[in-house]
């Protein structure tokens, strides 16, 4: 049986956009086994007292977070583009990767990212997502499907068991027997963890 991990992302990360770029063929090489788990950090850091990412209430730590994404974009050869509003909401793409079949979600995803950190765009625009599922040939059913109940309630399954994990950002990657790693500069140790256990 293949080693899994969860790879727990928000698309309003800024450190999920690397990370998620480069999660899969790191994955496979290793033969670990992605599973792609959107969540929603909003109600974790509202439970931390928080009413916005920490980068925008502690302006040193965002000027710190956008030149380091700058710097990591540039070693992995990665477009990088801030976007004008940060944190975007997140909610309506999340909703859409839910929606999709999981062997669909990972390319849905990097799309994702690449059209908010990559191009600048909007991602809680139907017509950005409407877009990335007709460039992928991806149904465009999924993105109907982001506003009915079963799906909205599986986004919010997903962010609870996000806080039963104790997951406080993003990306984060849980293991099988059960360890967090969290942040983009994890990946590799959450991979080789896996492979040795």
């Amino acid at each position: 049986m293949m080693p899994t991990i969860d790879f727990w992302f928000d698309f309003a990360s800024s450190y999920s956009y690397p990370a998620a770029m480069r999660a899969d063929a790191l994955a496979a090489a290793a033969g670990v086994k992605l599973n792609w788990r959107p969540f929603l950090l909003g109600p974790i850091f509202v439970a931390q007292g928080w009413r916005d990412s920490p980068f925008n209430l502690y302006p040193r730590k965002g000027r710190y977070m956008w030149r380091d994404i700058e710097r990591i974009c540039a070693r992995e050869n990665l477009p990088f583009k801030r976007p004008d509003v940060f944190p975007q909401n997140s909610l309506l793409a999340a909703r859409c990767a839910l929606a999709l079949d999981a062997a669909d979600r990972s390319a849905f995803a990097r799309a994702v990212f690449a059209a908010e950190f990559a191009k600048g765009e909007r991602i809680d625009d139907p017509a950005t997502l409407a877009g990335i599922l007709a460039e992928l040939s991806l149904p465009d059913s999924a993105l109907v499907r982001a506003s009915s109940d079963p799906i909205k309630q599986a986004l919010r399954a997903e962010t609870d068991e996000a806080q039963r994990l104790e997951l406080f950002g993003a990306p984060s990657f849980v293991t099988q027997d059960g360890e967090l790693f969290w942040g983009n500069d994890r990946l590799e140790t959450a991979i080789a963890w896996t492979k040795a256990h």
